[in-house]
């Protein structure tokens, strides 16, 4: 039976308006019955009879205007109220113009009868409407399928009543208890009905939790994730179900709450970054945009964003066929009257992105083509520099050629005391850009262009993140597997990255180098029990976890900065200006021209000699290379 009613749409307007109708009338009868007791004034039957009449056709007419029967009634807001409110004032002038023509005296009494008559009206009505969500909620509430006792954690109060509201007004099977709050200012306080419940210590949550039958935690931002732990790891220890509700942006920046299962991106990622979009949408407002690599994790969510702002046109350049289709179908559907351009391009081939930087003439270029896959690089070391080394050198040297105004190249905390083929062949790109922008800058070569960098450590979600193949092994059933127990990274969200790239390309000036500040390192054995653990499982119990030893290249940690850089600070504070260090561009060129002229001989040992003898921090770990360091030893 209860199943029947929580599944049961919404009632027939007809039968709401009718029963407004009815109300509306008795009311009119109520009044004129209550004050002819206490004033015994005797009123022709006749009369009072066509008077009530009068009542019901006042009543059809105005609740039709006013619409009072639109609204679902389990979902009333104060804009049904004030329909009704309408509707029953303006049955009342109705009634006391027409008690001229009926009565031969309008009196007092009859006065007294309308307005009572209001009074009750509205009361009756809005009555009907308390009693039917009262109804609804309590049947939901005393154990509909499927439905769970729901409390909301949120620091902000506007968060949490958008939240509340939604699960009135979505049909969730979200049965609404309350708010949980560390606030004792709050204690005892209500909202939209809800009592909040004040938690002092991780002592009484658990009786509150057992007295309510509290299965579900509801969370309104990552912010309120990050800022308790305690009420999180309780949680997820006693295996109460806890979802997420951000405001999440959607097309044409409207905001719609999205509910979803908390991930190990909520966790991981810190406090909302904020950006300067006024200042950035006014660098790029009418301005022509490139974005190589743009089908990649990192150039497409670029590319996403860059849709955000007033472009004259987005240029799209990757080598994958397949995934810049996809990403030019989706950025064309959402962003429909952006003019989007895509191009199937390799970096490598020169007269292939001549053609394409001479046509379209880019303002900026966002160079984020790359190879980064670590433990793959040290197979096929030619591969990475002519990708990394050869792809950025021609990049950069046809911007300087057409006057680009500025190229962003994103580079990798792992550049920093290279480790691996991968973070010495980008070390190498970095060392290019960066020789090319001081000869510009003191006037040795001629160009306009200022070269920027960023360097960032790990991306959530990126392609070869440990993220995806953490949550396949736990799909699959374990075990998951950890290079090292030791090892630690510094993560953060792709959005969050791309955010900080766009920052990075309104704060350079010229032959700059930004690091972005990772926020706290996470250890991977902590990340692995943790994604079991938001899986529903018991780490080393239901899942196992295994360790397989550190890859070829792979390091125990990252460093954003060489021992020869200094950080300054930028308006940013999540930014810093790295000062970048003088190098001779025609030196850098030569043994860049020697170094890709190797990888072309497909000799793998006298390319990565090459680029331990540019860079000379480059020492492999866990690599058939570490033998070329003892040589150099």
């Amino acid at each position: 039976m209860i199943n029947k009613l929580l599944h049961y749409n919404y009632l027939s307007r007809y039968l709401i308006w009718a029963t407004d109708v009815f109300l509306s009338v008795v009311a009119t009868l109520l009044s004129y019955l209550f004050l002819n007791y206490l004033v015994h004034i005797n009123i022709v039957p006749g009369i009072a009879l066509l008077f009530l009449l009068w009542s019901m056709v006042f009543s059809i007419f105005w609740t039709w205007v006013t619409k009072t029967y639109d609204g679902i009634i389990r979902h009333a807001t104060v804009t049904e109220f004030v329909r009704i409110i309408y509707a029953m004032l303006l049955k009342a002038v109705s009634l006391l113009v027409i008690s001229f023509f009926i009565f031969e005296h309008v009196g007092n009494f009859v006065l007294a009868i309308i307005t009572l008559d209001f009074v009750i009206s509205v009361f009756l009505l809005m009555l009907m409407r308390t009693t039917v969500a009262t109804f609804y909620y309590s049947v939901v509430s005393s154990g509909g399928s499927g439905t769970m006792n729901t409390m909301i954690f949120s620091s902000e109060d506007e968060s949490a009543v958008s939240l509340a509201n939604y699960l009135r007004t979505a049909d969730t099977q979200y049965n609404m208890v309350g708010f949980l709050t560390r606030d004792p200012h709050k204690n005892n306080y209500r909202m939209l009905g809800h009592k909040f419940f004040y938690i002092d210590s991780m002592e009484n949550i658990q009786p509150l939790f057992e007295k309510y039958k509290i299965n579900c935690l509801l969370f309104t931002s990552k912010d309120d994730l990050h800022s308790d732990d305690e009420i999180f790891n309780y949680g997820l220890k006693h295996n109460i179900s806890m979802r997420i509700a951000p405001m999440a942006d959607v097309s044409e920046e409207q905001a719609s709450i999205q509910l979803r299962s908390i991930q190990i991106e909520d966790l991981l990622g810190r406090n909302e970054i904020k950006i300067n979009l006024k200042e950035i949408d006014n660098l790029l407002k009418d301005m022509t945009v490139m974005v190589t690599g743009a089908a990649g994790s990192i150039g497409s969510e670029l590319c996403r964003q860059l849709c955000k702002f007033h472009l004259k046109q987005l240029i799209m350049v990757d080598f994958s066929e397949t995934a810049l289709y996809e990403i030019n179908m989706e950025l064309t559907k959402r962003y429909p009257n952006n003019k989007i351009t895509s191009i199937i391009s390799d970096v490598r081939n020169s007269s292939r992105m001549e053609a394409n930087i001479r046509d379209y003439r880019p303002d900026y270029i966002f160079h984020a083509a790359a190879y980064k896959h670590v433990p793959m690089m040290e197979l096929y070391p030619c591969e990475a520099v002519r990708a990394n080394v050869l792809g950025t050198m021609t990049v950069a040297d046809l911007a300087v050629k057409y006057g680009v105004q500025k190229f962003i190249m994103i580079s990798t905390d792992k550049a920093v005391h290279p480790s691996s083929v991968m973070g010495a062949s980008k070390r190498i790109a970095e060392m290019y850009v960066q020789s090319y922008g001081n000869a510009i800058k003191e006037g040795k070569m001629q160009g306009k262009t200022s070269f920027i960098t960023t360097r960032f450590g790990n991306v959530l979600g990126s392609n070869g993140s440990v993220i995806p193949l953490f949550r396949k092994q736990i799909e699959k059933g374990g075990p998951v597997t950890v290079t090292d127990p030791d090892i630690i990274r510094y993560f953060m969200t792709i959005p969050e990255a791309c955010r900080l790239v766009l920052e990075a390309a309104y704060l350079g000036e010229g032959n700059d180098v930004f690091v972005f500040d990772m926020g706290k390192p996470v250890k991977i054995i902590d990340l692995a029990r943790r994604m079991i653990e938001l899986s529903g499982l018991i780490p080393d119990k239901d899942i196992k976890i295994t360790f397989t030893g550190l890859r070829p290249g792979e390091k125990l940690y990252e460093e954003l900065l060489r021992k020869s850089e200094s950080d300054l600070p930028t308006e940013n504070p999540m930014i810093f200006r790295a000062e970048s260090i003088k190098l001779d561009y025609q030196e850098v060129r030569k043994a860049l021209e020697h170094l890709i002229d190797c990888s072309y001989h497909e000799d793998k040992r006298a390319t990565v000699q090459t680029m331990k003898d540019i860079v000379s921090d480059y020492k492999s770990m866990h690599s058939v290379y570490e033998q070329l360091d003892k040589v150099q030893q």
